[in-house]
């Protein structure tokens, strides 16, 4: 495989699953959490939008696994692997992010439904029992082991990111 190789990262809702292609090979399949609330790109709707997305940042590199941010920033927090099944009541972003803008004009892209204006992110969870069912509040999350395989797996990559409600056949991201 070529180290920079486009990513293709595909995440089928009605499975709750995210998978990483990068060329034509299938790397890797995580589970996942979309939202409680199903799909939709609105603003306001916390909803998971559907639909073809771009990487733009990748945020928390070499921070340890269970590192808190808020408003894409460390805080210095780390929660203890003990903690990643939310008992505490608190919904934290944890470990990395991948930030993600859309790239459809009127559907993921531009004024009432802009993923990147949303703040739409794959990244860790302190509520890793939800994984496998709706439980978010439009983000993707996923283990914490696994957003940190995620995101070392496609840094330095141009990635794109296929949201789509099922396992329709891939559209334009081949």
């Amino acid at each position: 495989m070529k180290r920079h190789a486009p990513a293709r990262l595909v995440v089928d809702v009605a499975r709750q699953r995210l998978e990483l292609w990068i060329g034509e090979q299938r790397v890797r399949r995580y589970r996942v959490s979309t939202s409680r609330r199903g799909v939709g790109n609105r603003v306001g709707s916390h909803r998971t939008p559907l639909g073809l997305h771009r990487v733009v940042r990748w945020i928390g590199a070499g921070r340890p696994a269970g590192a808190v941010f808020v408003s894409r920033r460390f805080t210095g927090e780390i929660v203890p692997r003990s903690q990643w099944q939310g008992q505490d009541g608190r919904d934290l972003i944890l470990s990395r992010i991948l930030r993600l803008r859309g790239l459809e004009p009127g559907v993921n892209r531009g004024t009432g439904c802009d993923s990147y204006a949303r703040f739409i992110y794959i990244h860790g969870t302190n509520h890793e029992q939800a994984l496998g069912r709706p439980a978010s509040h439009g983000c993707i999350r996923m283990s914490n082991r696994d957003i940190i395989d995620l995101f070392e797996r496609t840094r330095g990559r141009m990635t794109l990111c296929e949201i789509r409600r099922g396992s329709q056949p891939m559209s334009t991201i081949r």
